[in-house]
């Protein structure tokens, strides 16, 4: 099993990065790779767009809206991993008013190696915090 996660630390409350990113079905209002998105199963399984036409079908195993994080699992990608098992969460930090977000993600390459498929999720999450931080400057 292979892993990655990153972060990015913001000057904005955790609150307020957890109202824009809380919901399961926010990612199309910050990330613009991911233009629609739809939720089903009482809002527990997100389908959702990407830039190229994909579709990527998640279900959500935990949601804690106290710890300002969830869990989740993909269904169906075009991506060449089983067992994808991906939390996003929203820390405060020390300094009042700010907050780090961290993505993270366990996945079994299949058809790749491990080394080609952390670099795959490592990029779209560090291109995800990136569009979030630009989401979150363009509301201040």
């Amino acid at each position: 099993m292979a892993s990655t996660s990153t972060h990015i630390d913001v000057p904005h409350t955790p609150d307020h990065v957890w109202r824009l990113i809380g919901g399961f079905g926010s990612l199309p209002d910050w990330l613009p790779y991911i233009p629609a998105g739809t939720l089903s199963e009482g809002g527990r399984v997100r389908t959702l767009t990407n830039a190229d036409g994909d579709t990527v079908v998640e279900r959500l195993t935990a949601f804690d809206e106290a710890a300002r994080t969830y869990t989740y699992t993909i269904l169906k990608a075009p991506f060449a991993v089983t067992d994808y098992l991906s939390t996003l969460t929203v820390h405060p930090l020390p300094t009042p008013g700010a907050a780090r977000i961290e993505w993270s993600g366990t996945f079994t390459p299949t058809g790749l190696t491990d080394e080609d498929a952390v670099a795959l999720f490592h990029g779209i999450y560090t291109e995800g915090l990136a569009a979030l931080e630009r989401t979150l400057r363009e509301q201040a």
